[in-house]
């Protein structure tokens, strides 16, 4: 890492930052993952492992899918938007308090180390993403969607969320480094009003209006709208990007104006 980084200094302004982030990069998945591919494995294959859990549950009690024909499909769509807006919010928040030592580098900035965990939970989640439709295919399950374009917008919109959020938890931690805890209860709380296990739209109206703050939610009916247009399942598009957008530019001027010169 400081080889890297001492021999940035003889480049273009752009090569130098290219190899600050490439050395971050590189150092954030073998500290998090090890030397090994398998560690990084472990991460991608979670989301499989979720969803399964869910199919493995439903198919013990007998239970059919809320929506359609096929229980992998119905979770799957639900599932891996909310996680991957959930897995960018928490790791981004998390690449700070675990890297901050670096920030001693003069080439090192805070907005570095939320930018380089960005790009390794986005490749993350597209790995993980072709892991669920590969093991979909095998289970007999066609992944395609009526309208593609439409389930593509509900991941990239997961993930514009997952980057706002994590980077107004940066700014928070710098405030409150407690909110790491209080950001994972409030996961759980996301994660269960997000619908990812059943079909939100079927509880009753006063309730539905409520949980369609939950911009999580937004993202699964999102994708499920693609995969299930006979549904008439209503989302508000411009709610869950200009919440993303908005997030993140709050919390890229906290980070750069407040939290870095709070903690330098």
């Amino acid at each position: 890492m400081s080889a890297l980084l001492t021999a940035q200094t003889q480049k273009s302004p752009v090569e130098s930052y290219l190899h600050v982030l490439h050395a971050l990069i590189l150092r954030d998945m073998r500290t998090r993952f090890g030397a090994s591919i398998w560690g990084y494995a472990v991460v991608v294959l979670w989301p499989c492992v979720h969803v399964f859990m869910l199919i493995s549950i439903y198919t013990f009690q007998k239970l059919a899918a809320p929506l359609g024909d096929s229980r992998p499909l119905f979770f799957a769509t639900g599932a891996v938007p909310v996680l991957v807006f959930q897995y960018i919010s928490r790791e981004v928040m998390k690449s700070v308090i675990m890297n901050r030592p670096l920030t001693y580098y003069p080439q090192v900035k805070l907005f570095d180390l939320v930018f380089s965990r960005i790009l390794v939970e986005i490749v993350t989640g597209f790995l993980a993403l072709l892991v669920v439709t590969s093991v979909l295919v095998v289970l007999g399950t066609n992944p395609i969607p009526a309208n593609p374009i439409a389930a593509v917008s509900g991941y990239v919109a997961a993930i514009i969320l997952g980057i706002g959020v994590g980077t107004i938890n940066v700014a928070i931690i710098g405030f409150f480094p407690g909110w790491m805890i209080g950001y994972a209860l409030f996961s759980i709380i996301m994660y269960v009003s997000s619908g990812v296990m059943f079909l939100p739209s079927f509880m009753p109206d006063k309730v539905y209006y409520w949980m369609k703050f939950n911009p999580a939610l937004q993202c699964a009916e999102w994708v499920r709208s693609a995969y299930y247009p006979y549904a008439g399942i209503q989302v508000d598009y411009l709610y869950v990007i200009m919440f993303g957008l908005t997030s993140a530019s709050i919390g890229l001027l906290l980070i750069k104006h407040v939290v870095s010169k709070l903690n330098s």
